[in-house]
C-alpha cells in the first residue's frame, strides 16, 4: 500500500496527539509531534532566560538547539529529546504550556521547525499533529484533518491530564489557558491556525476514541485509493 503525509491541525486539548499516535501505531507510520518539538524550543527559552522578542537571542539560542524524537521501549512511543536529553515530562508542565503559544508565534522559531519538519516527511509515511501543518508544512499532504470540540470538554479533558501530575491545578486556570492559546494561535502573524480548504472536520465532541479511530481510518483508507 503506498504511504501518504496525514496531518492533523487544531485547537489545544482537542486530542490531535492522541488519535496521531494511534493512527501511526496502526498504520505503521512515523508520527511527528510538531507540538513537542514547540514545547521543547520554549523549556530551552525558559531554562536559559532568553527574551523571544529579541532576535538577535533568539537567533544564538536556535543555533544551540538540537531536537530528536527517540525512541523509549518502556513508553512505547518516541520521546522529545533537546541537546541530548529526555525532556517528554518537562515540555508537558503548565510553565511551558504557558509560554509555548507565545514562542511559536515567533518567526525564527517556526522557520527552524518547520524546516526540520518538512525534511521528515520526505519519506512519506507519517503522521504529523500541530497549528499549521496542513496550511504551511505540507500544503500538499494526501490527507488533511481540522480538529475541533466543545470548549467545555477540552477544558475538562485538560484538567484530568494536569491534575494527575499537579493537584494543585484549578479547572479556572486551565480554561484561561486555552482560551488565551486559541487566541494567539488564531491570531498570530505568522500561519495562524486555520482549517485548509482541501481539510475534513473532525468535531470529536461526541465521539469515543474507538469511533474516532475508525472514522479516520476509512478516511485514510479514500486517500490512499486517491493516490493510488
Amino acid at each position: 500500500m503506498k504511504k501518504i503525509i496525514i496531518t492533523l491541525d487544531g485547537y489545544s486539548s482537542c486530542g490531535k496527539s492522541t488519535l496521531a499516535k494511534q493512527l501511526a501505531a496502526e498504520l505503521d507510520y512515523v508520527y511527528i509531534d510538531s507540538g513537542a518539538m514547540y514545547r521543547a524550543i520554549t523549556l530551552y527559552f525558559i531554562q536559559n532566560r532568553i527574551d523571544w522578542n529579541k532576535p538577535e537571542e533568539v537567533a544564538q539560542a536556535l543555533s544551540n538547539i538540537q531536537l530528536e524524537f527517540v525512541y523509549n521501549p518502556l513508553s512505547g512511543s518516541s520521546e522529545m529529546n533537546l541537546n541530548g536529553e529526555n525532556v517528554e515530562h518537562m515540555i508537558r508542565e503548565m510553565l511551558v504550556a504557558e509560554k509555548v503559544s507565545e514562542v511559536a508565534a515567533v518567526g525564527a522559531v517556526r522557520e527552524f521547525a518547520v524546516a526540520q519538519q518538512q525534511e521528515m516527511g520526505k519519506q512519506k509515511g507519517i503522521v504529523m499533529d500541530g497549528r499549521d501543518i496542513g496550511t504551511t508544512v505540507f500544503p500538499h499532504a494526501e490527507l488533511k484533518i481540522f480538529m475541533t470540540a466543545d470548549t467545555a470538554i477540552r477544558v475538562e479533558r485538560r484538567f484530568k491530564e494536569l491534575y494527575a501530575k499537579n493537584k494543585n491545578i484549578t479547572i479556572h486556570e486551565i480554561k484561561e489557558n486555552l482560551e488565551l492559546r486559541d487566541y494567539i494561535d488564531t491570531n498570530r502573524e505568522i500561519s495562524p491556525l486555520r482549517k485548509a480548504e482541501d481539510a475534513i472536520i473532525l468535531d470529536n465532541s461526541q465521539l469515543t476514541p474507538e469511533d474516532q479511530l475508525k472514522l479516520v481510518l476509512q478516511w485514510v483508507d479514500d486517500a490512499v485509493m486517491v493516490k493510488s
